[in-house]
């Protein structure tokens, strides 16, 4: 049996590196937080081999623990344990900057995607996403879910996540899986396995010290964010109000969205129709969708507004979500050797699989696969995905030329 001497981490890399990686993903990770889990684990699990697929998944099983954007979470802890903190930001920028760039265009030039062609090229990136999170269900399943135990937690974080509806379901159903797998998960050799696990290294390198820094700041910020010399009144606004928002959200980038119209629309800082113009861009471009805060912090009235309230919204909706998986890493290296903790791990693992299910039918399919067209081609970029191990990029052009064509045929 697999010992969980196998959670080691790659950590040669340069800063270099790590940057040109994550631009890369920035640039062409199209579909969301959810698909982006997928991307990531191809490019660092299956093509750099940076961690290993035990790593991975723990490291994932964390960040869907955490409030905040799980893969931008991700990214930067796999920065972090490849090339130290400066590894860390190097991810963090470069996975942001090319959607964040593409947010603060889309709102100086206002440009409208219209006609049918601009709305067939969208809807193709739309069928991108229903291959990649097909193809993370389809990998992370066989390798998380390899017994009837785990595959049954899958099923049950499928079964609560299609009853509940609350922005609390994810977190309940990832709940109810370590409880599963903490109770069912339990192997006979688990004991010897923790032991021989002590001599492992962390995941992560970072402190209880830094760890414990990151946690008070964090609640510092989110119970008053203090005044600073030469800052505006409003500008400490939009930075609390776009921290508050990053720092209540489970469940990805997407619910996050109603927080940000009723921190922004509903206090005027933004128009209704602006705030939904916006939200369609944040569909079209690649990233984390979190990168919408850019777009509206450059829109938000009164002052600051262009590039000094993109930036400060940016940052501060990203703030809370590394500020916790940076206080959670420490102690995160330590539970995970344990055998009770490990056997929670399989279980939320196995509950990681069904949010990824459950996502593919909803919102990815049920936005997306809307004819026979979009099914067939769906399923041919999931076949070259899968089948043929094509680059995400060029699926991207297929996806983008076929709902183009789709579009001006139809």
């Amino acid at each position: 049996m697999e010992t969980r001497r196998s959670l080691r981490v790659a950590r040669s890399g340069d800063v270099t590196e790590v940057l040109l990686a994550f631009l890369k993903l920035g640039a062409t990770s199209f579909g969301g937080p959810i698909a982006h889990l997928g991307y990531f684990r191809r490019e660092f699990v299956e093509r750099r081999r940076w961690l290993d697929h035990d790593t991975f998944a723990d490291l994932l099983a964390l960040c869907q623990f955490l409030p905040g954007p799980a893969s931008s979470q991700l990214g930067f802890s796999i920065g972090l344990a490849r090339a130290g903190w400066r590894g860390a930001l190097a991810a963090w920028v470069g996975f942001t900057l090319p959607s964040f760039l593409l947010m603060i265009a889309f709102a100086a030039l206002a440009p409208r995607l219209g006609g049918a062609l601009g709305n067939g090229v969208v809807h193709g990136l739309k069928l991108v996403a229903v291959a990649v999170v097909a193809q993370a269900v389809w990998d992370m399943a066989r390798r998380l879910c390899p017994d009837r135990r785990r595959a049954a937690i899958a099923i049950v974080a499928v079964a609560l996540l299609a009853v509940l509806t609350g922005r609390f379901a994810q977190l309940i159903a990832i709940a109810v899986g370590a409880a599963l797998g903490a109770v069912l998960c339990r192997s006979p050799d688990a004991a010897s396995e923790g032991a021989r696990a002590d001599s492992s290294p962390a995941i992560v390198p970072v402190s209880r010290r830094v760890g414990t820094v990151a946690l008070v700041l964090f609640c510092v910020l989110l119970i008053r964010m203090p005044s600073a010399p030469g800052v505006g009144a409003h500008a400490i606004a939009i930075f609390d109000a776009f921290y508050r928002s990053g720092a209540l959200v489970f469940g990805g980038g997407h619910v996050v969205l109603p927080l940000l119209q009723q921190r922004t629309v509903a206090t005027g800082w933004v128009p209704p129709d602006v705030f939904l113009a916006g939200y369609g861009a944040a569909q079209a471009v690649p990233g984390p969708l979190f990168t919408f805060a850019a777009y509206l912090g450059w829109v938000a009235q009164p002052e600051p507004t262009r590039m000094a309230g993109a930036l400060i919204a940016t940052a501060a909706i990203f703030l809370p979500g590394l500020l916790l998986v940076i206080a959670a890493l420490p102690y995160w290296s330590v539970l995970r050797q344990r055998p009770s903790m490990a056997a929670a791990l399989a279980g939320v693992n196995a509950a990681v699989v069904g949010l990824l299910a459950f996502a593919l039918y909803s919102p990815v399919w049920t936005s997306a696969v809307l004819s026979g067209v979009d099914f067939a081609v769906a399923v041919v970029a999931f076949a070259l995905l899968v089948r043929w191990k094509v680059p995400p990029l060029a699926v991207v052009v297929f996806c983008m030329a076929a709902g183009g064509v789709a579009a001006l045929v139809g």
